[in-house]
């Protein structure tokens, strides 16, 4: 990819134009630039489409230059990687896993110095070019494998911070840190001989208990969801740190940030009860938490069974999650339930229940959405009931 004939004012502004056209037909046309490779601009019009939403201030910038979408995708978003940042500070840190760079963009504003690590040499020069273009200049880049770059600097950093990849040839969904390069589990000795605080970014696929068993001195781990959907998991690790770890529960909205802490070692006591007049449904990041019983505590509502994970109360709560009102309740027996959601319009949810929402949509033909919400679930007497609510 070749940088300064991209960043020529008529390529840019034939990027910026077809920014909403069809990408697949555009590169089916002819090439209007013959010196310039055509596939390297449907690329750029391609990622520069996935960063408006994601990347405004990349989006924004004049002549950014982007590597190929699955980079993009694969990139923290600004508002995750403002948080991040929020987390950490100090003189000096090092980013192993560099990538497009967001992340050091905003650590560099908690920082006075951060290097930006990059195994492969051509993103690593798109990111050094787009620093400058940003005014990031606290930020300097280096190629090449960061375990080496870290052993000829040989000096000690604030912070280093990890974002593992899953590896070539693991199979499957990654749930394990082994799985993944750099192989955090394996190198964390080595990471302390340059600092005491590391700082690493995992998909919230990992599996929280398993993360606690393969790495040691972990203090913190911030579960991040973005308008209710969790978009990673940060483990804070401390390398004097020998105490149980305190769990975060981020929500991030446009509206307000939400934040619960629940503490590893605390022995929480859930209150279980039979449906009252409020339920409620916890958000994705205290979902990802496993603290079930501490949310009973922490919010002062009821669980309606064990395995359930759906509260309830009859005052309303300020709660981390949706909140509804009931306003029926109905056994799990057909000719009750058929009068009531039979070729209705609704948005049906399962919460330890035997069947899936699809199934029940189908079997008692349900139309999808609308303002009525229907929770099939199991209370604390194992009985199977239909909760129908309005949202509040």
């Amino acid at each position: 990819m070749n940088i300064k004939t991209l960043i020529q004012e008529n390529i840019q502004d034939f990027i910026d134009k077809n920014l909403n056209s069809d990408s697949v037909k555009l590169a089916l046309k002819k090439n209007p630039f013959p010196e310039v490779n055509y596939t390297d601009i449907i690329h750029q019009i391609v990622s520069k489409k996935k960063a408006k939403e994601k990347l405004p201030t990349w989006f924004l910038a004049e002549k950014i230059i982007y590597p190929e979408k699955i980079s993009i995708e694969q990139t923290s978003s600004e508002i995750t990687a403002d948080y991040k940042a929020s987390l950490v500070s100090g003189t000096n840190l090092i980013d192993c896993t560099g990538g497009f760079g967001i992340d050091d963009y905003y650590f560099a504003k908690r920082f006075k110095n951060v290097i930006h690590c990059e195994i492969n040499a051509e993103l690593s020069e798109i990111v050094s070019y787009n620093f400058k273009q940003l005014n990031s200049e606290n930020i300097s880049c280096s190629s090449g494998d960061s375990t080496e770059i870290l052993r000829a600097l040989n000096q000690q950093f604030d912070c280093i911070y990890i974002d593992p990849s899953r590896r070539n040839d693991a199979k499957g969904k990654v749930f394990l840190l082994a799985d993944c390069l750099p192989n955090v589990v394996t190198l964390q000795d080595f990471y302390y001989e340059f600092t005491t605080t590391i700082l690493i970014k995992t998909a919230p696929i990992l599996d929280i208990q398993a993360g606690l068993i393969e790495l040691k001195n972990v203090c913190e781990i911030h579960i991040v969801a973005v308008e209710n959907e969790v978009k990673e998991v940060l483990w804070l690790l401390k390398k004097d740190f020998n105490d149980s770890p305190i769990i975060f529960a981020i929500n991030i909205e446009k509206a307000q940030t939400t934040r619960s802490k629940i503490e590893l070692t605390k022995q929480y006591q859930a209150t279980f009860s039979l449906p009252k007049r409020y339920l409620y449904e916890p958000n994705a990041s205290l979902m990802k938490s496993g603290g079930f019983e501490a949310i009973s505590e922490l919010f002062k509502v009821n669980k309606l069974q064990q395995h359930s994970h759906l509260y309830t109360s009859d005052e309303i709560k300020d709660f981390q999650g949706r909140r509804f009102e009931i306003i029926e309740q109905i056994p799990f027996q057909k000719k009750e339930l058929k009068q009531y959601i039979q070729n209705q319009k609704m948005n049906v949810s399962t919460r330890n229940f035997p069947l899936k929402p699809e199934e029940i949509k189908k079997k008692y033909k349900i139309e999808d959405g609308g303002t009525l919400f229907a929770f099939f679930t199991t209370n604390f007497k194992n009985e199977k009931i239909v909760l129908l609510c309005n949202k509040i």
